[in-house]
């Protein structure tokens, strides 16, 4: 089953957790977050698919959760419905699991509502100065 899109990506290992986007499209992984990109390929069947990612730090901050600047990982995992969620190692710290859970992104986001000013409740406070507005106007 392809499932391309975005997809929030929320990842860890028994030394931490992080939180990412990543991208699918036509069997590639693009992506990152603050401190690295993401990128790789994936193949589906059905509901499974197998990955190889590589992580790459591109701006100063903490290491991997690997406690490497790069990891290349080997993940398998299952869509569950709209969410997937995969688990693997990496080849440099082969005995560390990974885990990571992907959420897929909104493409469109619900407009605001517009002219609202006529919907605004009336607070308390603005009950006690109208009535105290009318309690000097009969003096």
């Amino acid at each position: 089953m392809h499932r391309d899109g975005r997809y929030a990506v929320w990842f860890r290992t028994s030394r931490g957790e992080g939180t990412g986007i990543v991208h699918l499209a036509d069997g590639i992984i693009s992506g990152g977050d603050s401190f690295f990109t993401y990128s790789g390929s994936y193949e589906t069947d059905d509901d499974r698919f197998t990955a190889a990612l590589t992580i790459t730090k591109h701006a100063a901050g903490p290491p991997t959760l690997f406690g490497l600047d790069e990891v290349e990982l080997k993940l398998a995992g299952k869509f569950n419905g709209r969410l997937a969620s995969c688990s693997g190692a990496a080849r440099q710290a082969p005995g560390l699991p990974f885990e990571a859970t992907l959420i897929p992104s909104e493409d469109v986001s619900p407009a605001p509502e517009r002219n609202r000013a006529g919907k605004l409740p009336v607070g308390a406070s603005s009950r006690h100065r109208h009535a105290l507005v009318r309690g000097l106007s009969r003096i």
